[in-house]
């Protein structure tokens, strides 16, 4: 049996009272966050937008858009003290639950070339690179280009 304890992390959506704990974490975790308006509209808009969640507070996040048979996630972030411990692959499966709910056929990221670790996840669970999306990225030094990758999602069996 697995069992789940009181004091493990759960995953849940996340609510616009959640916002500005949700910020203090994409504060700490990139040098160029998302504003708090950038999450309330992606919920206003209905977009998914789930939390991991622990005793000590929000460990990671993920806000994905669902339309027309695709999905594209937007924004995965773990807490820079959570990093390294395997919570943004927990997150990442939790984006392929929520794709076949939605019965998506594909899903979409961006991701800096300078962000070796995410790279890597991605990668590790079936992503592609497809493509670049030039100066995408706000940098130190002006811009930085977006790695597209992508997924195929049709080996999910959808009749479950």
């Amino acid at each position: 049996m697995n069992a789940q304890k009181a004091t493990d992390p759960q995953l849940r959506l996340i609510r616009q009272s959640d916002v500005d704990a949700v910020m203090a974490v994409e504060n700490r975790a990139y040098p160029f966050p998302w504003t708090a308006g950038i999450f309330r509209d992606c919920l206003y808009a209905g977009h998914e937008c789930w939390m991991l969640e622990g005793q000590s507070g929000i460990i990671g996040y993920f806000v994905m858009s669902c339309a027309a048979g695709e999905g594209h996630l937007l924004n995965l972030c773990v807490a820079p003290e959570h990093q390294g411990h395997g919570q943004g692959r927990r997150l990442l499966r939790q984006v392929f639950e929520v794709a076949r709910w939605h019965r998506l056929q594909r899903l979409f990221l961006e991701v800096r070339p300078s962000n070796p670790h995410a790279i890597a996840l991605y990668e590790s669970e079936g992503f592609n690179e497809i493509g670049k999306r030039p100066n995408y990225y706000p940098a130190a030094k002006g811009r930085e280009d977006g790695i597209v990758m992508a997924i195929e999602l049709q080996e999910f069996d959808f009749t479950a």
